[in-house]
């Protein structure tokens, strides 16, 4: 049941004290909570207030009984079980321009949908992601507020720069003055401690004027240590928090509408003005995936990270000339059929070959007849370019690929001028863009979409062969077994850091 209905029920009263403090609820005003739970925000606004009309909504028929047991003789409490995202009277009232004074929700996020309701979803919300069902809950809840009505969320942060919900924040932007964004991990929130993201609680005011809403400043505060200083911060930060003031034209300005945040203006004064990025000047693609690796994948040795999940290569069977083959995107004849592909892993420059794939004809068949198979962008297999791992611990990082097959773990990127292939991989490995990509993208991830964004700022040609000479040895010494000169390294990221300026 978890997995459909993904509630987190908000237990912890400092976020529930600041998330009501927030909303300013008053005396007889109308009030939507549109996936109430066990009612926690319901209890704390009738304890703080009176005559509140309350419209309350849960999908789940368990939630239904307790709501109804603890609120059911409350005439001012009116109980619905129904998906508020598909509920006939609610879609009117949003079309109609809404009725709300105030919406207050914890919205569930992370379930899964069955295709049916995936078609659904995708048909009343037609420009939105619809398997991440909290921003929907968000947009709707927009238009069910009416014009100077309130609404308060607390929801995971990625909408505020993840590339699929682009077509949320123009909405927000452009029709909600945002009153202020509040970061903080989400271990803050009691049985919730997400890998991919913090979490968020999202104050905004209902505006029909777009120039209005363009020309409100919000801040976003940062640096909560724990969950306690919540209940204290509806009463403004102090100086342990960091507090950011954006203007709403600047980010909608932004590349994707996107909130950068930075600690160092620098940073997103590049991100934003930059006209050329690496999607401009290189192909940036996802590899490919057998579909049976357990099948497929060889290893070249157990001690390799997930290695004892697979078969040991057996090296009479590698193919060495596999770059020589015309018709390699179709498979090898013969039994020299094994050829070495990228996978992940943090390791910078050059990785050794360490894992193989069956190239056959009767396995290449299958990767292209396969429908759990991803035989994608082949016409960049065996090509020459760089391999960033599309998942990093802490930073990112690429290396060579050098006539390689790629995994989908693994963001190709192809230099459409290959003179600018060994200065993008001194920039992946840099610093500065660690700095750049997660101020893109906040997450742990480097999908292809955002590798594309990164800013590209070209060196001048003696500092570009400069750089080349430099990344050349690298890659050479750690072919050879050797360990790069260290301060090659660094010299790189202080020709990084002043071409981009920090």
């Amino acid at each position: 049941m978890e997995k459909v209905y993904r509630s987190y029920y908000t237990k912890s009263g400092p976020i529930v004290t600041y998330m009501v403090q927030k909303l300013s609820a008053e005396n007889g005003m109308r009030v939507l909570e549109p996936c109430a739970g066990d009612g926690i925000f319901v209890a704390a606004l009738n304890s703080i207030t009176q005559n509140l009309s309350m419209d309350v909504y849960e999908l789940n028929p368990q939630a239904v009984l307790l709501l109804r047991r603890r609120y059911g003789r409350n005439a001012e409490v009116r109980i619905t079980q129904a998906d508020t995202l598909t509920d006939e009277t609610l879609s009117f009232l949003a079309r109609m321009g809404g009725i709300y004074d105030r919406v207050i929700a914890n919205p569930p996020y992370g379930g899964w949908l069955d295709y049916e309701k995936r078609k659904l979803l995708s048909k009343l919300y037609p420009n939105l992601y619809v398997k991440e069902t909290y921003t929907l809950f968000l947009y709707l809840c927009v238009q069910l507020l009416r014009d100077k009505g309130i609404l308060v969320f607390i929801v995971p942060d990625t909408f505020l720069n993840l590339h699929r919900h682009t077509s949320l924040r123009r909405y927000l932007l452009t029709t909600t003055k945002i009153r202020e964004v509040c970061l903080f991990p989400s271990c803050f929130f009691p049985g919730v401690n997400f890998g991919y993201s913090n979490l968020c609680v999202i104050t905004l005011e209902k505006c029909i004027s777009e120039k209005r809403c363009l020309d409100n400043v919000f801040k976003v505060v940062t640096g909560l240590r724990s969950v306690g200083e919540l209940a204290l911060l509806a009463k403004g930060p102090t100086s342990q928090h960091s507090v950011f003031n954006f203007k709403q034209r600047e980010v909608y300005e932004n590349i994707g509408h996107a909130l950068f945040i930075s600690e160092d203006p620098r940073t997103t004064h590049v991100i934003n003005r930059c006209t050329v990025r690496i999607g401009d000047i290189a192909h940036c693609v996802t590899g490919f995936y057998s579909g049976n690796d357990k099948k497929y994948l060889r290893t070249a040795s157990r001690h390799l990270k997930n290695a004892r999940k697979y078969e040991l290569v057996d090296t009479s069977l590698i193919c060495v000339d596999y770059e020589s083959k015309q018709d390699i995107l179709d498979g090898i004849k013969g039994t020299k059929r094994f050829i070495p592909i990228v996978k992940g892993g943090g390791i910078k420059y050059f990785k050794p070959d360490m894992w193989y794939m069956d190239w056959g004809l009767e396995a290449v068949n299958d990767y292209k007849t396969n429908k759990k198979a991803r035989f994608q962008n082949p016409q960049f297999y065996f090509q020459y370019g760089i391999g960033v791992p599309m998942v990093s611990s802490s930073r990112i990082t690429a290396s060579i690929i050098e006539n390689r097959l790629f995994d989908q773990s693994i963001v190709g990127v192809f230099p459409k001028d290959t003179k600018w292939t060994y200065y993008l991989l001194a920039l992946f490995n840099s610093t500065t863009c660690n700095t750049i990509i997660r101020t893109i993208n906040p997450s742990a991830n480097n999908p292809a979409n955002y590798i594309k964004k990164i800013p590209f700022i070209a060196p001048a040609g003696r500092q570009l062969e400069h750089i080349n000479g430099m990344v050349r040895e690298i890659i050479e010494d750690a072919r050879a077994g050797k360990r790069y000169p260290r301060q090659y390294e660094a010299g790189l990221g202080r020709l990084i850091a002043g071409l981009y300026g920090f």
